[in-house]
């Protein structure tokens, strides 16, 4: 017990109301602006090279850059956050947290969640693939032999491959961003509800890298997936504030309730929500993100020079994400 009067003093004498009040405020700007220009970034990229030489795998690269910027905050910030705030003292020695490692379990159970709806859009992804190419079929069957004289068929054949992976891109694009908007939100109620200067502080800068870092990753999954000007200027807004929106409804609930962000209940919420939002980004940026690229990918498997620069985008992602855990 002695652990936790020692941290409720050093966070008694952080706590400072009116300051948290003015930092938070200045943060939903910083993080709204950090955010668009993250997610814009790439996108922006796409609108004005698309088709040149090195566009490919300029975007391929930010992608690898941004898979390990996404591993990295479900790894070295989120997940030990989440075991922080269940193995805390006043959580830890209730039942049934002291009895059984939860955080663990619902992370497991998040990225068995992200497993499921991708299967589940894998097979909305193939069944309209199939659609697709019984009725260009019945389009074309009575002139088959005429269009295989020609290539024509060769080139329905690729098209429908291309628009498979289309969708597929997309139905990634989507999930991901469900998965990082999922977390943004827990991070942004959480930092609005905390009266903590001292962790404050820190935080805005960090979670403005985040968001630069996070987004281009999401930016050259939406770039690369096709989305029109609509859909893609949507999902920059929604990327950039859902965050501010979080701290904002974290601030509105403090007001309203007088909620403690240290009380076993905010804890375990805490722990739970960081959990499966973990589990849900180590599956994305692992199966969706790297797998896809590093065995899937072309442009990386034909090219053994870009095989390492890609994987050095990862590794120096990772880094730069988990370098800022030393402040955030």
């Amino acid at each position: 017990m002695a652990a936790c009067v020692t941290d409720t003093a050093r966070a008694a004498a952080c706590r400072d109301g009116s300051a948290a009040a003015h930092l938070k405020t200045i943060s939903i700007f910083v993080i709204f602006f950090t955010s668009m220009f993250g997610m814009s970034l790439p996108v922006l990229l796409a609108r004005y090279f698309q088709g040149k030489s090195l566009y490919d795998k300029a975007i391929v690269a930010i992608k690898c850059f941004a898979a390990g910027v996404i591993l990295s905050t479900s790894l070295v910030h989120v997940l030990p956050d989440a075991f922080a705030a269940l193995a805390d003292c006043h959580v830890a020695s209730r039942h049934p947290w002291k009895d059984f490692p939860f955080a663990g379990l619902v992370t497991l159970v998040g990225a068995l969640l992200a497993l499921l709806v991708d299967i589940a859009a894998s097979s909305h992804v193939e069944a309209h693939a199939q659609s697709q190419a019984q009725a260009q079929y019945a389009l074309v069957g009575p002139h088959q032999e005429k269009m295989m004289e020609s290539g024509a068929s060769c080139e329905i054949r690729d098209g429908r491959v291309e628009e498979a992976e289309k969708l597929k891109q997309r139905l990634v694009s989507q999930v991901l961003e469900i998965g990082i908007i999922f977390h943004s939100v827990i991070i942004g109620v959480t930092m609005g509800m905390s009266q903590n200067v001292c962790t404050i502080r820190p935080l805005v800068a960090a979670l403005a890298f985040h968001q630069i870092f996070e987004g281009m990753g999401l930016g050259g999954c939406v770039a690369q997936a096709g989305f029109s000007f609509g859909t893609t200027s949507y999902m920059c807004f929604m990327f950039s504030v859902t965050t501010p929106m979080g701290i904002i409804l974290g601030m509105v609930l403090f007001s309203a309730t007088g909620y403690d962000d240290s009380s076993p209940n905010a804890l375990i919420m805490e722990g739970l929500l960081g959990s499966i939002s973990s589990g849900i980004l180590i599956y994305m940026a692992l199966v969706d993100l790297i797998a896809v690229d590093f065995f899937h990918n072309k442009l990386i498997t034909s090219n053994s020079f870009f095989k390492k620069a890609s994987f050095l985008a990862l590794t120096l992602g990772s880094a730069s994400m988990s370098i800022l855990a030393l402040w955030a």
